[in-house]
């Protein structure tokens, strides 16, 4: 899954990112109420990691708020030190979907937030990323073109879904390097260059019009040129 963490807490944030990314989950994360407001609103996430109490003007509740208003409906947890039943209450009638009071287990977190987005699977049933013929479903973790069935290692995977929930955009070198390797810093190998090399011979070897381009100087793109 694609999810969005906002935490200012740089210990809390770390522990859930750590194990969300061991789990497979790509993590953005946010640790002001504002940034995390702008990204929740202009990217799509399979569910969002909410801390209760934030700074940069805006809280938890207030981006759960806004997103609402906006017909956002991408499951929602909470996560605060403010347990008691009054503030639980709170965060849910804001449209919160969990409500997980700290300190926490991450196989918790985990269990909870599986719970949630496989309820919204159920509702939405958009389980499929699709660019041109070239499909990937997300709960069997299977990809095909044209029909034709791709074999993929799991980091192979990472960065296909990544590419594709990013379908028709340059993604740069540094977003990949964050968000599929987890990496905050460039380690000035050619790992990215040997899993796009991979990646282009499995989804366009064989076939007429390729899908992943290269943008010289900028990154790679995956759609129709």
């Amino acid at each position: 899954m694609k999810i969005l963490l906002v935490e200012d807490n740089q210990q809390v944030a770390q522990f859930v990112r750590k194990g969300l990314a061991e789990a497979g989950h790509t993590v953005d994360h946010a640790d002001n109420g504002r940034d995390g407001l702008f990204m929740a609103s202009s990217e799509s996430y399979d569910a969002l990691i909410l801390d209760r109490m934030l700074p940069g003007g805006v809280d938890g509740l207030g981006i759960i708020e806004a997103l609402r208003r906006t017909g956002n409906t991408t499951p929602i947890m909470i996560l605060s030190a403010l347990g008691d039943v009054d503030e639980r209450i709170r965060g849910l009638k804001a449209g919160g979907d969990d409500y997980l009071t700290k300190p926490f287990a991450f196989g918790e977190l985990e269990a909870r937030l599986t719970a949630l987005t496989r309820r919204g699977q159920s509702a939405s049933q958009d389980t499929t990323l699709k660019v041109g013929d070239l499909t990937l479903d997300i709960l069997s973790r299977k990809a095909m073109r044209d029909g034709k069935a791709i074999t993929l290692k799991p980091r192979e995977y990472k960065l296909l879904e990544y590419l594709m929930r990013h379908g028709g955009q340059v993604v740069t070198r540094t977003m990949l390097l964050e968000n599929v390797w987890d990496y905050h810093f460039d380690p000035q190998t050619n790992v990215i260059d040997v899993h796009i090399s991979n990646l282009r011979q499995k989804i366009d070897a064989g076939f007429d019009r390729p899908l992943l381009h290269t943008v010289r100087g900028a990154g790679y793109r995956l759609g129709d040129a």
